[in-house]
């Protein structure tokens, strides 16, 4: 038996979404060309970006397919900072302390240039305090980045408030949305958010492939150079083998999240309410109710996390200690050390996401093996 509980690291790929990249093979024409296998190539990009931008409520003309949310987010976030032809002048950026190491790096890179950064902090639940956003926000405020859905914890932040006092003094506001999309309906007209950024591989599609929404006469200044494709915005062949699985991904949604997204929930509260009756002494971090329906954080005190990761690997349990895009780093989660958690409660963390392929068998395994493991772990501190 194996359990795969780590769909916010990356899930697997749908078979629908492996056999409409199998598909799209068969037309291997530079989607640039003007001849008809490029010309069908072009038309299939152009069908995934409706697609993507009918979902998220947005204009085709106003996405732009990435290589992840990772390069999405240097986009957003450099293309605004360092565009001075923008009407709103300033070197000051405001984020939280819980933003996704591809959110909170870019914004230490531009800290050492010089720029000017505010940290938001967080409440025990991980949730921002929009007050806090309008208190931060100074004249030569420029950008506001705010992920919607932390990927540690799962909990929702309260972005309609937060764009209503941003659009107040005029400030751009970006989310890194890749945990929401396909958990909670997204529409970038409410909130109103002016940039958006997206990746495939968290929505059972390819790794390789995402995309930034762009609010429509907004204009970024571009990371890189070489040619005229996506409108000037990002250059570079695309890459249409991933851009037709992230269609498919989006078609699957549209038919499946909200049932799917009950039975997820349903999921997660079956493991959350086992490991409380079954271990003493856990914290489940989040918002009790503010959290997307497949993510739980515990934390297990006297035990170390990573200590849990090897042991629940070695009976075919995959979960993980925190972001996948810090693991092996040693730092204790910050996003955790905002909430409050002690260093030693930090490190005794998993987290458990659940997703479109797991089941209960799967979480009851988990149940089956988790409590001898918390067991064995404690009984060998002094």
């Amino acid at each position: 038996m194996t359990a795969y509980l780590d769909y916010n690291a990356t899930t697997p790929l749908d078979d629908r979404v492996r056999e409409a990249m199998i598909k799209s093979l068969e037309d291997f024409g530079n989607p640039s060309s003007s001849y008809e296998t490029g010309r069908k190539v072009r038309l299939m990009i152009d069908s995934a970006r409706e697609e993507l931008a009918s979902f998220i409520g947005a204009e085709s003309g106003e996405i732009v397919f990435s290589s992840g949310a990772t390069e999405s987010n240097n986009m957003a976030i450099l293309g605004v900072m360092k565009n001075e032809s923008l009407t709103k002048k300033g070197d000051h950026l405001i984020t939280t302390a819980i933003e996704h190491p591809s959110v909170l790096n870019v914004c230490e890179s531009l800290e050492k240039e010089g720029y000017e950064l505010s940290y938001v902090p967080v409440d025990k639940d991980g949730i921002v305090n929009p007050e806090d956003i309008r208190r931060s926000i100074k004249e030569n405020t420029r950008l506001i980045s705010v992920m919607a859905v932390n990927n540690e914890i799962g909990s929702i932040q309260p972005l309609e408030d937060i764009v209503g006092i941003a659009k107040e003094k005029g400030v751009i506001v970006h989310t890194d949305a890749v945990q929401a999309i396909g958990k909670l309906g997204v529409d970038v007209k409410s909130p109103g958010v002016d940039l958006l950024s997206m990746s495939a591989h968290k929505i059972y599609g390819p790794k390789g492939i995402g995309a930034l929404y762009i609010r429509r006469g907004l204009k970024l200044k571009p990371l890189s150079f070489g040619g005229s494709h996506e409108k000037g915005r990002r250059p570079g062949t695309e890459n249409s083998t991933g851009i037709a699985g992230f269609a498919e991904c989006i078609r699957c949604l549209k038919d499946e999240m909200t049932e799917e997204s009950l039975k997820i929930s349903r999921l997660r509260e079956r493991l959350e309410n086992g490991i409380i009756e079954s271990i003493a002494d856990v914290r489940v971090n989040g918002h009790p109710e503010k959290r997307v329906p497949g993510t739980l954080s515990v934390s297990f005190g006297s035990v170390d996390g990573q200590a849990i990761l090897l042991q629940l690997d070695s009976v075919g349990i995959s979960v993980s200690t925190g972001s996948a895009c810090k693991s092996g780093s040693g730092e204790t989660s910050r996003v955790l050390s905002a909430i409050g958690l002690s260093e030693d409660m930090a490190r005794s963390t998993i987290r458990f996401s659940v997703g479109r392929f797991s089941d209960e068998d799967q979480v009851d395994y988990v149940l089956e093996k988790l409590p001898g493991v918390i067991s064995s772990l404690r009984a060998l501190l002094p």
